[in-house]
């Protein structure tokens, strides 16, 4: 926390780095969780309010329009009055700003506003943007001869600046804008660089947007313009180009570790609740996806409660010997009923517990009980049968078992522990209904192919987002858990592309990274640029590489 000074607020400038959330550090963690008011640049603001506790006052920064611009209205001043009026408040001021303070931008006027206003502040260094963008592209910027690096902003270099780094045989890291890449290749040539010298150009960089150009100073606006980069209305946005021989196409070949993750840049549609799909969206990530999560089911209490109620009461009493918990909604489902008459886990001593599927499990341990059983092989309820012991009335005192479910569920598992000799409280925990449709742009992109890939967890969810938002479009990779769930999926007219090896969500998402994989490396022999599916559609701008 920072140190607290009587009568005073205090001020953290704070690096957020260039753009990829987990470059943020534990320090500035540590101070976003800390403050009061949150003042942070626009590209970086969804990167920090993550980090932010709840209720966390974020106001805007002034946005100045091109006629304030030239008229020369000062926007930093503007910004370091709102946060020294917030630090004379006695609140803690976070002031995020992209990349690094001490490198990127003008963080030091603002921190000289602030000593000469006697309030106190402190620096929590970032990730700079200039260091940063080469290292997710690619591009070591030194190497055991120790190149001399030097950084140099095109938008305020004058003519001694580009004589220097021109004069020089090191490497150049130059930050500019799309539109102007050709215009600061041609200052250093002016100056005395090779045309020849090789040249990356790196825009969104360490995001899932990324993408990087190889080129020469001399070539780089042939290969904008031939690949049709510009121009472009998104000429304006911001890239590092790195000059010099640490930039060479076939060096970049090799080390070129993000844009090569098997699903960078696919939008991938998970078809779950934000909770159950967290774990999933982490590991799709992790591939270099971006993943969008749109709610087919949602969860509602059960029409008539005493049946729970009842249950739950028994479960003290001493009723049961099992409780069998399918999903995490059933988890969820008993939990509720205990905190709403004050128990808690301890309540669950002397029962054994049984629990399908990782999260099933998982969500029991978040609650503080360790489940007994969890199917060996298969898991669903026909897993957990192939494992569950028949009832034995010499070692089983009590032979009823506790069957918290949706109010559509298979009775598979009812009728095997019947079978195996047990009598069964099979009682509904919960209703699933059909979730409300997506927004209309998410719905859009469903049907229009906008999504590279579907990732289907059963049957339901097949059902359910073609009801709410309408049938994938033909160029989205369809991906499905199971047999069931792929023969649901064509029966709904769906080409199943991606089959996961075992009934599980991560080994669906890591059977759909090898996919992505395989579609990679077939563009590459074939001398093909590596496109995303929704980049198959007609009137889908193709991404060009070079």
């Amino acid at each position: 926390m920072p140190p607290v000074f009587a009568g005073h607020g205090h001020v953290t400038f704070l690096g957020a780095g260039p753009g990829d959330p987990g470059l943020l550090t534990l320090r500035a963690v540590e101070a976003l969780a800390g403050a009061d008011v949150l003042i942070a640049e626009p590209d970086v603001l969804d990167v920090v309010r993550d980090h932010a506790r709840a209720g966390v006052s974020t106001p805007e920064l002034p946005v100045v329009d091109e006629a304030s611009a030239a008229a020369g209205v000062p926007v930093l001043r503007d910004a370091a009055n709102l946060v020294m009026e917030a630090a004379r408040g006695g609140r803690r001021v976070v002031r995020a700003v992209t990349g690094d303070p001490g490198l990127d931008g003008d963080a030091g006027t603002e921190m000289l506003a602030c000593a000469a206003a006697g309030i106190p502040f402190e620096v929590v260094p970032g990730v700079a943007t200039a260091v940063g963008v080469p290292a997710y592209a690619g591009v070591p910027l030194r190497d055991r001869q120790g190149t001399d690096v030097r950084f140099v902003d095109a938008r305020t270099a004058d003519d001694r600046c580009w004589a220097e780094v021109g004069a020089s045989d090191g490497t150049v890291v130059v930050s500019t804008t799309l539109d102007a890449v050709a215009a600061a290749a041609g200052e250093l040539v002016a100056a005395g660089r090779k045309p020849d010298t090789p040249l990356t150009v790196t825009v969104a960089g360490t995001t899932t947007r990324q993408r990087t150009w190889n080129a020469t100073l001399g070539t780089i606006a042939q290969v904008f313009k031939q690949g049709k980069i510009l121009p472009s209305p998104e000429g304006h946005r911001p890239v590092i180009a790195v000059v010099g021989e640490r930039s060479a196409p076939a060096q970049r070949d090799q080390l070129s570790w993000f844009e090569s993750k098997p699903l960078f840049g696919w939008r991938v549609l998970v078809p779950r609740t934000k909770e159950q799909a967290a774990s999933l969206s982490d590991q799709l990530r992790s591939y270099g996806a971006v993943p969008h999560e749109v709610p087919t089911i949602a969860v509602e209490p059960p029409r008539t409660p005493q049946q729970m109620e009842r249950a739950v009461k028994g479960l003290v009493t001493g009723r049961y010997e099992w409780i069998a918990f399918t999903s995490v909604n059933a988890v969820k489902a008993v939990r509720e009923k205990f905190e709403e008459y004050g128990l808690d886990a301890r309540a669950f001593a002397g029962i054994k517990v049984a629990a399908v599927g990782e999260q099933t499990a998982a969500a029991l341990v978040d609650f503080g009980v360790k489940p007994d059983l969890v199917p060996s092989g298969e898991q669903s309820a026909a897993g957990l049968l192939e494992d569950w012991p028949p009832y034995d009335p010499v070692f089983d005192p009590i032979d009823r078992v506790f069957l918290p479910r949706a109010d559509i569920a298979t009775e598979t598992l009812v009728a095997g522990l019947i079978e195996l000799g047990w009598e069964v409280d099979d009682v509904t925990a919960y209703r699933t209904v059909r979730a409300s449709p997506p927004p209309a742009e998410t719905r859009e992109a469903i049907k229009g192919g906008g999504f590279d890939a579907v990732l289907f967890t059963s049957s339901s969810t097949v059902r359910n987002l073609v009801g709410i938002a309408g049938k994938p479009h033909n160029v989205t990779v369809i991906a499905c858990i199971g047999p069931a769930t792929a023969k649901t999926a064509e029966e709904h007219g769906l080409r199943v592309d991606v089959l996961s090896p075992e009934p599980s969500v991560h080994k669906l998402a890591e059977a759909l990274a090898e996919f992505g994989t395989r579609r990679r490396e077939a563009a590459l022999e074939a001398g093909d640029p590596v496109t995303r599916p929704s980049e198959r559609r007609p009137g889908a701008r193709r991404r060009r590489t070079t």
